[in-house]
């Protein structure tokens, strides 16, 4: 497959309804009862942490990190992760990982959490949490809830409800 030449850019507000479009596409309807959208419900994503990619000025990608907790340990939930079904497969999903949880972890933060694939998400790091030491507000399949250090140790006895902010 050829290179593309795609740039990353923090998330501005203006950007918004196009990544709520993009979302709408990837998703659909059924994306607002998911139990990783109702944590990140009320709570806006990290600004130095949400970032587009473009080519040329159209917008192909979007990922945001939103802040939450698990029991008492600030953590960050990513999601979502969205590309242009057409630019799938091009590496800038991954890219937009890398550039987010770079920036995160030298801006202090210390987890990560998400619901996702393990071998898709595991090639920067995530991994499986054993079942039931993270208790999300609404059903998930307990192979999808995955966690990244992003400070050795940072997950050690951390445990409970996550919840937003």
């Amino acid at each position: 497959m050829p290179e593309i030449a795609i740039d990353l850019t923090p998330e501005t507000p203006d950007d918004g309804a196009v990544i709520d479009k993009l979302h709408e596409r990837a998703f659909g309807p059924g994306r607002f009862a998911r139990t990783a959208f109702r944590l990140r419900e009320g709570v806006p994503p990290h600004p130095k942490l949400s970032y587009v990619a473009r080519i040329g000025s159209m917008i192909v990608g979007s990922i945001r990190l939103t802040p939450i907790h698990v029991g008492e340990a600030p953590a960050l939930l990513l999601g979502p992760l969205t590309v242009e079904p057409a630019f799938r497969s091009r590496g800038i999903g991954l890219t937009l990982m890398q550039a987010s949880l770079t920036e995160a972890a030298e801006i202090g933060h210390r987890l990560v959490i998400l619901v996702g694939d393990e071998p898709y998400y595991s090639r920067v790091g995530f991994t499986r949490i054993a079942p039931g030491r993270v208790m999300l507000p609404g059903p998930v399949d307990p192979l999808r809830l995955l966690v990244k250090e992003l400070v050795e140790g940072a997950f050690e006895g951390v445990a409970g409800a996550a919840r937003g902010g």
